[in-house]
């Protein structure tokens, strides 16, 4: 039998880190406050997921930084795969 409360916690995760991802996106186009502890705690939470995809690309010096749009394919496949086990 499926644990749907299981299912319903993994997406209500994944949509607040996906929100996350995208306040700092938009971070990145506004001045801000770097020492505002909210916006220290966003760079804190994210960057362990858009570091690994930053640096895959910092070999092609495209000069835009695609980390967050892959961050979050990757993390709804992993959602998906996840979710997927679990029915």
């Amino acid at each position: 039998m499926p644990n749907y409360t299981l299912i319903n916690i993994i997406n209500i995760v994944c949509q607040i880190y996906t929100y996350l991802i995208i306040a700092r996106v938009i971070l990145s186009w506004v001045q801000h406050n770097p020492h505002n502890q909210y916006i220290q705690l966003l760079y804190k939470v994210t960057e362990p997921v858009l570091e690994p995809f930053r640096k895959l690309f910092s070999s092609f010096n495209i000069g835009v930084d695609f980390s967050p749009i892959l961050a979050i394919f990757a993390l709804n496949f992993v959602k998906n795969m996840i979710i997927r086990m679990l029915l």
